[in-house]
């Protein structure tokens, strides 16, 4: 059966620019009533990938009668997913304090075999909010360590004063997709002459950062953003309405424009073992050490897990014990009446734990129709429509698990297709006290030499890999039969 991937991080940071876009607002001096009362007029800005318009971005902001602002903004996309043309709308809508900071919400992602909607509100320190995949109706209560903040396209206010350059300000910002407030880091670099559709702007160059990603952002002396950059490549250039709104085509391929190209010779598959030579920005924030990886100055070694037969559940034992791995999530649903009633009806055979891990996987590869699905990884909603990538597949095998009893988290990185590696997300339970991996869209357990794991946990984790985008570099070394050292 032909892999069926799709990038989950290319789209996290997409939504994060389009809709929260970052959210570059300092604790103080935020005030941009003056600013927006001048600057009424909805702006546009085109969505570039490639060199390809593949979206557009419409902003409108407009003061109201009792103080603060209305917030409507929407996106448009068509993605080109494995050569099959995929279009997402995304649509926000909020009111503002005239510092802007989130006084209420309502939001919706809409895309092939999935949608998602939202909407909140903000009382104090509290954000209650309610959540609809179509499948399930949730409602949920956030404590907020800094009031939420949201932005606009005017950000005058970084500008005034205009900053010396190395100044960093911390900013709370608000992500409407996984409802969640994070901290950025801004930094102004400096004013640059840069040249854009055959125009050359003297801009301001501000870079910001949360989770590892970096996004660079150009604004003109009156703090309108004119450029935004993100690290998967995709160009927010400001445009008139006629051009923005101009779709080209859905550009080039994603999944092929991201993945990583590899050197060196891969081993026989009876090998047990293999090494490889990572190269990535920074090691630090990835979890490239632990079960049966263990990595160390830029050197990883996986070994293929040894499965005894009859292998029990324990969350004790060296290896395991990650207490997260036997909870429900917003979107790892195991407490829900439908999958415990899913889990329960695939366990009725009985038999150890590594019996009931190999009957949910090969149900799962079974019965889940292997196709890119542009969301959110939602064990619910693929239950429901049995259809989805490996990030569905992931999420779906973690909640029938964990209602089982059997302690699972989901793996994220990149695994070997062809003639390069690409995205990827499996899972891992918890075997006589060892993380085993195994993979419910290839029918592995364990999953293959090939796969790397970056990063453990929910969307919140994966959306770190997207800082390697274009720059992780892989080399399959020659294998030694020796002690691993992690020496050169």
């Amino acid at each position: 059966m032909k892999l069926r991937l799709v990038i989950i991080l290319v789209w996290i940071v997409l939504i994060s620019l389009l809709v929260s876009r970052n959210l570059f607002i300092p604790d103080v001096n935020t005030d941009i009533s003056a600013t927006l009362a001048q600057a009424r007029e909805t702006s546009f800005y085109g969505i570039w990938f490639k060199n390809r318009r593949i979206g557009y971005v419409e902003n409108n902001v407009h003061p109201k009668a009792s103080g603060g602002f209305y917030l409507d903004q929407r996106a448009f996309l068509r993605l080109n997913v494995l050569d099959r043309v995929e279009q997402v709308d995304m649509h926000l809508a909020a009111n503002l304090d005239s510092r802007q900071r989130l006084e209420d919400f309502d939001f919706s992602f809409r895309a092939p075999f999935y949608v998602l909607k939202a909407r909140g509100k903000v009382d104090g320190h509290t954000m209650s909010f309610v959540t609809d995949t179509g499948g399930e109706t949730r409602k949920e209560m956030a404590v907020l360590k800094d009031l939420p903040l949201i932005d606009t396209h005017h950000r005058s206010f970084l500008l005034n004063p205009v900053p010396a350059p190395g100044h960093k300000v911390k900013i709370p910002f608000f992500d409407p997709l996984s409802l969640s407030s994070r901290e950025t880091i801004v930094e102004y670099v400096g004013q640059e002459k840069i040249l854009i559709k055959a125009r050359i702007y003297r801009l301001h160059h501000f870079r910001s950062s949360f989770s590892g990603v970096r996004i660079n952002s150009w604004l003109d002396k009156n703090g309108k953003v004119i450029k935004e950059e993100s690290p998967a490549g995709f160009i927010f250039l400001s445009e008139p309405a006629f051009k923005a709104h101009n779709i080209q085509d859905s550009g080039e391929e994603l999944l092929s424009a991201v993945a990583v190209p590899y050197s060196g010779i891969l081993p026989e598959k009876t090998q047990t073992t293999i090494d490889y030579r990572l190269e990535m920005p920074s090691d630090e924030a990835f979890d490239l050490d632990g079960g049966r990886q263990q990595y160390k100055d830029r050197r990883l070694r996986i070994k293929l897990e040894d499965i005894a037969a009859g292998a029990d559940s324990r969350t004790g034992g060296p290896g395991c014990g990650d207490p997260a791995a036997m909870l429900p999530s917003r979107y790892v649903q195991s407490d829900h009446p439908e999958i415990i009633a899913q889990a329960e009806a695939l366990m009725t055979g009985g038999g150890d734990t590594l019996k009931k891990v190999r009957f949910l996987a090969a149900w799962i590869y079974e019965h889940i129709d292997k196709r890119p699905v542009i969301g959110l990884p939602d064990a619910l909603a693929t239950l429901h429509g049995r259809k989805g990538d490996c990030n569905e597949h992931a999420a779906l095998f973690a909640a029938l698990a964990r209602a089982a009893g059997i302690p699972a988290r989901i793996a994220s990185g990149v695994m070997r297709h062809q003639d390069r590696f690409y995205y990827h997300a499996w899972n891992e339970v918890c075997l006589d006290g060892q993380w085993v991996s195994l993979d419910t869209t290839r029918n592995q357990l364990p999953a293959d030499l090939t796969h790397i794991r970056l990063v453990i946990g929910d969307l919140e984790e994966q959306v770190r890999i997207s800082t390697l985008l274009g720059k992780l570099k892989i080399k399959i070394m020659p294998w030694e039969d020796d002690e691993y050292t992690g020496n050169n």
